[in-house]
């Protein structure tokens, strides 16, 4: 069965209706797909801050115990320290960015837990 044949004007509102949606589609996953990788640069940003106090941690304390010899109590001390400072920044920053989000109007949404192992699914 053929289409019933259509008017030129109608042809035109018809194909500006279908590149008005393409367009629509295109730039909300293009925005999503830029707030997902916002996203995932604090991730990085946060994991780095919490491995580098600790490995700063790590190059005082052996620092300190080559020159003060107290071996292997400045390591020690010095990953604690690392860690408790990394810690801090951790949550300073997560602190931060919640209150961004907060001024933007984004409510933070939970994310559901999943109690279903996928070997039973």
């Amino acid at each position: 069965m053929s289409l019933p044949p259509e008017s030129r004007e109608e042809a035109i509102a018809r194909l500006t209706r279908s590149a008005s949606d393409l367009e629509a589609r295109t730039t909300s996953e293009a925005q999503s797909d830029a707030a997902g990788r916002a996203v995932a640069g604090q991730a990085y940003k946060v994991v780095a801050q919490l491995l580098g106090g600790v490995f700063l941690g790590i190059a005082v304390g052996f620092g300190i115990d080559h020159y003060a010899g107290t071996a292997p109590w400045g390591v020690i001390g010095g990953v604690l320290v690392g860690f408790a400072v990394s810690l801090w920044m951790a949550w300073q920053t997560a602190q931060r960015l919640m209150a961004q989000a907060a001024a933007s109007g984004v409510e933070p949404r939970s994310i559901p837990f999943d109690d279903v192992d996928d070997e039973e699914r």
